[in-house]
């Protein structure tokens, strides 16, 4: 699974990035100061099963603190999209070609409203932020519709000669290199249900599935970044209000960095995605007040700085992936002697079955049950996963 950074300029992707990875990437106050992409590993947070077991965890990957488990994920940051990314503007043609491999994008979102369309400064002007996320999602399904378009002509031909067309197929094997699936085609086709022969479709209707393609196979959040500015607040109520349909998450990744840098050096106990920290070494003075600011301004508002908020939504809100660990009912440690030391993240409607080949092979081809460790219950081959199972898988 891999999530991508979208948004224009210097609106604190490369931010966002080192706040959830920890990544060493250069940061500036300018356009493009990402070119090549940045990839990471970030987490997603869930309660762990060390409790429910009696037990303590000693994860193989990722981490544990104080009973929340993080588990890794894949980020990549590209360079900032600006109008006309779709036709080539800003290098956009090499930057949309990085996101192919995305599942999901977080649109991350200056609402500050400091920066023009190309990450500007504006200096003092004004500047509706609603237009970063239109003109993003119009560049988006434009090269979704580029890509559609190639092959409308070709559809149009096998028709004409009577020849039977598999579309879902078809559009799903042009789409290949984004990791469309046919069961998103079909789906699109679903919700539009348009009455006219396919051949014949207008180019407005060929957008319009291209763009619904789109959103269905590349689901995305907007993280609204740099809430607390002047006018955060304002700026951030108003996206959500002109995009509804779309989960739209307060977020700070300047006040999140801080405080995981804090949090390292031995400064603060924070766990990440919690309401609150806690000083545990003394401070200068300049400390003290940029964490009470963070504190104040941030986390009393808001409740949280949105990272880890919105990493946790891409991948289980969006994506609706599910956190499984391998655990057996009798001995909840490896071969190393680590307890519980995996959790590892499967795709919506996987079964016991999946999981097993999710393993190993050899544990698919010769798989006889699966045993929950929670319950000691024995549980098929098509027993549908759950988030936070924890099982066994027993084999010939």
């Amino acid at each position: 699974m891999l999530i991508g950074l979208v948004g224009k300029p210097s609106v604190g992707k490369s931010t966002f990035f080192k706040a959830a990875t920890l990544a060493e990437v250069e940061i500036a106050s300018y356009p493009f100061t990402t070119i090549k992409p940045n990839h990471g590993v970030g987490f997603v947070k869930i309660e762990c099963i060390e409790k429910e077991l009696n037990t303590k965890c000693n994860p193989n990957h990722g981490f544990c603190l104080q009973g929340q488990r993080f588990v890794p994920i894949d980020l990549m940051d590209v360079a900032g999209l600006v109008p006309g990314a779709s036709e080539g503007k800003g290098l956009g043609n090499q930057f949309l070609d990085d996101l192919r491999q995305a599942d999901a994008f977080i649109h991350i979102v200056d609402v500050s409203g400091e920066t023009d369309a190309e990450g500007k400064s504006l200096e003092g002007k004004d500047y509706d932020v609603c237009d970063d996320v239109r003109f993003l999602e119009d560049e988006l399904n434009k090269w979704y519709f580029n890509i559609l378009a190639k092959v409308w002509k070709t559809f149009s031909r096998q028709l004409e000669t009577g020849k039977e067309v598999n579309y879902a197929r078809a559009i799903a094997k042009q789409f290949s290199g984004l990791g469309v699936k046919e069961e998103h085609v079909k789906a699109v086709f679903r919700k539009l249900e348009f009455k006219e022969t396919i051949s014949r479709w207008s180019d407005d209707q060929i957008m319009k599935f291209a763009s619904f393609l789109r959103k269905e196979s590349k689901p995305m959040i907007i993280a609204a970044n740099k809430i607390d500015t002047e006018k955060g607040d304002e700026n951030f109520k108003k996206v959500k209000k002109e995009f509804s349909d779309t989960m739209v998450i307060p977020c700070s990744a300047d006040s999140e960095l801080a405080l995981r840098e804090a949090a390292k050096h031995g400064l603060i106990d924070y766990v990440p995605g919690d309401i609150d920290f806690k000083i545990i070494k003394d401070l200068s003075e300049k400390q003290k007040e940029a964490l009470d600011k963070i504190k104040n301004s941030v986390m009393e508002n808001y409740g949280h700085t949105g990272v880890q908020e919105i990493l946790n939504y891409a991948v289980f809100g969006l994506l609706k992936y599910l956190a499984i660990f391998p655990a057996s009912a009798n001995r909840l440690m490896d071969s190393k002697g680590r307890i519980l030391p995996d959790c590892f993240l499967l795709p919506p409607g996987s079964t016991a079955l999946d999981f097993a080949f999710f393993l190993h092979t050899d544990f698919g081809n010769n798989f006889i049950k699966a045993i929950d460790a929670r319950t000691k219950r024995a549980l098929g081959k098509e027993y549908t996963l759950k988030n936070r199972d924890a099982l066994e898988i027993v084999t010939r």
